[in-house]
């Protein structure tokens, strides 16, 4: 499954997706806070960071993403 995460976070969202036995192929994630990439990078090395969720160009990924996932900003 290809997925992109808006607000990712730590990617919480790939750690659900592993825990619900689905298989991810592809996982993009949206997200500015440099220390939550961080952590999302040490613990899922081959996610791909997209940045801020208003500079995507989402035409980019039209057919190719299975899943759309997000959490508005925590705060």
């Amino acid at each position: 499954m290809k997925v992109l995460s808006l607000f990712d976070g730590i990617s919480s969202g790939r750690l659900a997706l592993e825990r619900a036995g689905i298989p991810v192929e592809k996982y993009y994630a949206s997200e500015i806070d440099k220390y939550a990439i961080q952590v999302a990078q040490k613990n899922y090395p081959d996610t791909i960071q997209v940045g801020d969720c208003t500079k995507i160009d989402y035409k980019k990924y039209a057919g190719e993403i299975d899943l759309l996932i997000g959490g508005s900003p925590c705060q």
